[in-house]
């Protein structure tokens, strides 16, 4: 009985102890749960990327779903042709419209497909056999089938082939509804045109919509059976292939690190645009086509307006001309075209020459009105006359007149002697060292260079028309394969004549075996102009390097290019950009080896290194 307290107490003591863990354990889950809350309360106010992409309202109709403001429609595909080409899919890709693609490949095992070509041949030999004994026509279309089925049997077990269950879906996009339906007539054209038939999902919009997400998951079910050939021909992600046997090499193919080997006279003509930002590559890209054409043995004329392809003229043993008001180098713009081998007669030839002068004479004094053009005309022809050219002449025993002649012509005739005011500028005044000589060049080398940068702004223009028209007497006079390279081609597009001269020029120098090439940085007055317009779309090869913000709008509508382009554009490094060679394009890296990086570099850092390592070498050598 003595112990019975003592018991107690520890019994009151044990107890008191396990209330105060519980009592403590429960403040402590009050606590988290309190806490669970505030956090969740907080959370509640933080903005997740779900909350910034998900749609305003979904709304789903029996054959489309409105996502806010936008109108989304699922097709599948339930029907292929007999064969279908590697890249099918590629003009449906490259469709200029906002959709979704997604293609589901499940592998079926080649037991359970070789059990159903086994009876499908069983079928197709006793249909043909019934009708072989009852003496009906042969049948083509059974015995094509039999054939196709008996041949995938054999690389389906040699293991060539294998076999998938494919589902091919496209979810398309638009702002109305009528847009919608326009937008979907015009995808099931595109793949009607193929032979592959479409369907439009009905009452399973919302089941189209999440298979084409990025969640993996094929709602719809709609697959047809295929072997790897034409499965694989309808893998998306094909990249243009611009390798031949032939040509030079551009670059380095920026999909898949193949070599863009291009020959240009390979194509329906020959003419290459160039557009590209200060700094962005592009005379580099050019030096670099014109050195290895070089050894292919074509020859090359550059029209070089801030001497920068005199290094690598000075390299390969090229000619440089330089043009200016001190130098001694001329052109006569009277001189006649050398059509060699043609059927052209002497009036022809004097009558072309004369629309090309007055085409350079409205540059040099401005445009003329119907009098103006009138005596000039008959100026001209005189002038001609004056030395002996006439319809009945020998072209080769003659000496063209120069523009003194003309403003002499101009003085002894009633009204000529305003304009022949107008030409004494070029004559006797600031302008006389230009275009009032004998022409005196020679342009017997594989790479001839014509440099302007000495002349002032404003004869720039009559210069390099001038050039550009004793060009095309000289390639007319001989036929040999030749790249004409005109860098800073705007200068031209702001004349009307000049831009349709050089629009003559770019459609009629296939015929010569010539390759015009125009290198510009000024993308929007090239473009703004009808002609450059024009020259563009007789040109098969364009270059597209690093484009400026002001430009990549104007360059995007022309060449069609996607958001993902054109961000490349604004976005690449030097060297790089789009090479477009006919219905082909693909990203392009320029590469130059070190030995032609030191010939052709642009960069002043390097031009420097290299002189002062030219000092050295004479220095050590002295």
């Amino acid at each position: 009985m003595a112990f019975q307290p003592i018991t107690k107490t520890q019994g009151t003591a044990q107890e008191q102890e396990e209330q105060r863990k519980t009592s403590a354990e429960n403040v402590a889950l009050e606590g988290q749960k309190v806490a669970i809350e505030e956090e969740l309360t907080y959370r509640r106010g933080v903005i997740a990327i779900k909350d910034l992409i998900a749609p305003s309202s979904f709304e789903i109709e029996k054959n489309y779903v409105r996502i806010g403001d936008r109108f989304a429609r699922t097709l599948f595909v339930v029907g292929y042709p007999r064969y279908i080409t590697v890249g099918w899919f590629d003009e449906i890709i490259n469709f200029s419209a906002t959709f979704d693609i997604s293609i589901y490949f499940s592998p079926l095992p080649a037991a359970i497909v070789l059990k159903q070509l086994r009876d499908k041949v069983g079928r197709v030999e006793a249909e043909i056999s019934i009708a072989q004994e009852k003496g009906k026509a042969r049948d083509p279309q059974a015995e094509t089938q039999l054939r196709d089925t008996e041949q995938l049997r054999d690389d389906l077990t040699q293991g060539i082939e294998h076999f998938f269950s494919v589902g091919l879906y496209t979810t398309l996009y638009a702002r109305s509804l009528e847009e919608l339906d326009k937008l979907t007539e015009d995808i099931e054209a595109l793949f009607s045109t193929r032979l592959v038939f479409t369907k439009r999902v009905l009452f399973q919009a919302e089941q189209g919509f999440n298979t084409t997400l990025p969640l993996g998951n094929d709602e719809l079910q709609i697959p047809f059976n295929m072997n790897t050939s034409p499965a694989s021909a309808s893998f998306p992600f094909v990249s243009a292939d611009l390798s031949s046997d032939n040509g030079i090499l551009y670059g380095i193919n920026r999909h898949n690190n193949s070599l863009v080997l291009f020959d240009r006279f390979s194509m329906q003509n020959a003419n290459a645009v160039v557009f590209a930002t200060s700094g962005a590559g592009k005379s580099y890209a050019i030096k670099l086509e014109v050195l290895r054409s070089l050894m292919m043995g074509i020859d090359v004329i550059i029209i070089d307006p801030e001497r920068e392809y005199q290094h690598l003229c000075d390299a390969v043993g090229g000619t440089y001309i330089n043009i200016s008001l001190s130098s001694q180098s001329r052109i006569n713009p009277f001189d006649l075209p050398r059509a060699v081998g043609e059927q052209v007669s002497t009036a022809d030839v004097i009558r072309s020459a004369v629309i090309t002068l007055k085409g350079l004479l409205r540059i040099m004094v401005g445009e003329f009105n119907h009098e103006e053009d009138s005596i000039m005309d008959r100026a001209l022809i005189e002038s001609y006359a004056k030395k002996d050219i006439t319809p009945d002449s020998d072209l080769t025993k003659v000496e063209p007149p120069t523009l003194t002649d003309l403003e002499d012509v101009l003085e002894g005739m009633e009204g000529g002697s305003g304009l022949a005011d107008k030409l004494r500028k070029y004559t006797k005044g600031t302008f006389a060292g230009l275009l009032n000589h004998a022409t005196n060049v020679q342009t017997t080398n594989q790479l001839i260079i014509f440099s302007v940068r000495d002349l002032e702004d404003e004869l720039r223009p009559m210069a390099i028309y001038t050039i550009i028209n004793y060009i095309w007497n000289v390639v007319r006079s001989e036929l040999k394969k030749r790249i004409l390279v005109i860098d800073e081609a705007w200068w031209l597009m702001q004349h009307e004549d000049s831009a349709k001269f050089i629009f003559a020029l770019a459609k009629r120098c296939r015929k010569y075996y010539l390759g015009l090439t125009t290198i510009t940085q000024d993308v929007n007055d090239f473009l703004n102009s009808t002609y450059g317009k024009a020259i563009l779309t007789n040109s098969s090869i364009q270059l597209l390097l690093k484009q400026s913000t002001a430009a990549i709008e104007a360059v995007q509508k022309t060449f069609l290019l996607t958001e993902g382009e054109k961000y490349l554009l604004l976005e690449c490094a030097p060297g790089e950009g789009i090479f477009f060679a006919g219905q082909k394009h693909a990203a392009i890296k320029v590469v130059a080896s070190y030995a032609e990086d030191q010939l052709i570099t642009t960069d002043p850092r390097q031009l420097l290194e290299i002189e002062a390592a030219k000092d050295e070498l004479e220095e050590e050598q002295a």
